[in-house]
């Protein structure tokens, strides 16, 4: 019997999601074999995971006929699959790439929008249209839950809650996202797939995985609540799946859910604002999810950029999950190889204020977080004379340091402000240089928990 939502709201978000701060996204799918999309400043413009819609389709389409003159008109996007073989993958090299990165779990697309599963699915509407039948002939979910648990992080799973072959949408002129014959060829009633895909597959998923987050996608676009059978899910998840005690769940189920119901809400590059509730900003490296051959190289956010969209989200109580698309062949475009290890590098140095930290909010205008006694402010600037900061007094400060740079620094009281000095100027330079951020610790000493008290 499903459960009401006050019940299911009232369930505590497991502590690992927020202490994690840092996961990995990996879009990848018969998508990546075209690899492409026109790329626009438009918000979610730039999306090559949508050719099926938008390049082979007509949703938002730039009109350059880009499909029929690269591959012909007889050539289906489902033609794709044959071609997407993961003949490089390597799950080992993938995972420790990604725990180098500092990230604490990674998220994998199961199944995006155009329905193809990313697993030997028992699901006999997906016969033929999965990665062990068609494409690489692997278990790509398993391989990589395996490799991922292995180095010690987290797995968890991306399902789109719609299939675009079966779901119409208003937000289409033509009712669906993709065209007719596609629909007429491949597609189900909405309400059989409802019932003997969605249904089914979150359960098949869950009871052959067990992820720590499923990140629910595309049903907040027109599922009611009844629709996307979200309650009777999360009542059998959340008491009795083999995964009850560590899932974390996202808000994208149906149309009134985001912002409403969910362990932890999602954004996507900055779309909203979200304030007291575990949340997590979810981006491209560049402006797109899955690999975009038209990116170019100013397309793509640098580390020092990626660094601090990681502070900012966290300081506002947050994680970040940094998505990443690999080619069709399984490699990892190398710009996105380079990102990772500079993100890594950085929380090799500075990981103590982020992970398992919260939001503290001083009078002071740079993000900050803290653990325990430990303050931790983000500055991207720094003056040959002195770092200045707000809100601190220095008869309550027990030692300052900056991480990577000096691990005790000078520091005194000037004009109302804490002064901290480095004998190490051309260390923290260097540092700022690289990483565009420098981390300013203070240990603040028991006089500062017995105020608190009071």
């Amino acid at each position: 019997m499903a459960e009401s939502w006050e019940t299911l709201d009232q369930r505590e978000i497991p502590e690992w999601f927020q202490n994690a701060k840092f996961g990995v996204f990996i879009h990848w799918g018969p998508y990546s074999v075209p690899a492409y999309r026109s790329v626009n400043n438009e918000q979610f413009g730039s999306y090559a995971e949508w050719y099926y819609a938008s390049v082979y389709g007509s949703y938002r389409n730039s009109g350059e006929r880009y499909h029929e003159k690269m591959y012909g008109e007889d050539t289906e996007y489902r033609d794709f699959a044959k071609w997407f073989r993961a003949e490089l993958f390597d799950p080992d090299y993938l995972a420790g790439l990604i725990r180098d990165s500092g990230a604490k779990y990674v998220v994998l697309t199961t199944k995006h929008h155009d329905g193809y599963c990313m697993w030997p699915t028992e699901n006999p509407h997906k016969t033929h249209w999965n990665s062990f039948e068609n494409g690489p002939k692997r278990d790509i979910t398993g391989e990589l839950k395996e490799a991922v648990e292995k180095k010690g992080m987290k797995f968890g799973i991306y399902y789109s809650i719609i299939d675009w072959e079966s779901v119409p949408s208003h937000r289409c002129d033509d009712g669906y996202f993709i065209p007719e014959k596609d629909v007429k060829k491949y597609g189900l009633p909405k309400d059989r797939y409802l019932k003997e895909v969605l249904a089914p597959q979150l359960h098949e998923l869950v009871e052959k995985y067990e992820p720590s987050v499923i990140y629910s996608d595309g049903g907040e676009w027109d599922l009611t609540e009844d629709e996307s059978q979200v309650r009777p899910f999360l009542s059998w998840l959340y008491n009795e799946s083999p995964v009850k005690d560590k899932v974390v769940v996202n808000d994208r189920f149906y149309k009134e859910m985001p912002g409403q119901h969910g362990d932890y809400y999602s954004t996507e590059y900055q779309d909203k604002q979200i304030d007291n509730h575990p949340f997590e900003e979810s981006r491209g490296i560049g402006k797109s999810y899955g690999y975009n051959r038209a990116e170019r190289a100013e397309d793509y956010c640098t580390s020092k950029e990626l660094i601090q969209e990681l502070v900012r989200v966290v300081s506002k109580g947050g994680n970040l999950l940094l998505n990443i698309g690999p080619m069709a062949d399984g490699t990892i475009p190398i710009h996105e190889v380079e990102r990772l290890k500079e993100i890594g590098a950085w929380l090799a140095d500075c990981g103590e204020a982020i992970y398992n930290t919260k939001p503290y909010f001083p009078e002071n205008e740079n993000p900050s977080t803290c653990c325990g006694r430990n303050r931790y402010i983000f500055l991207d600037r720094a003056d040959a004379e002195g770092i200045y900061l707000t809100s601190h007094e220095e008869q309550m400060v027990e030692s300052i340091s900056i991480l990577g740079v000096d691990p005790d620094c000078i520091y005194q009281t000037e004009d109302g402000r804490l002064r901290v000095e480095t004998d190490n100027l051309e260390g923290l330079y260097r540092y700022l240089e690289r990483f565009g951020m420098i981390t300013v610790k203070i240990t603040e000493n028991d006089s500062r928990k017995e105020e608190e008290e009071k």
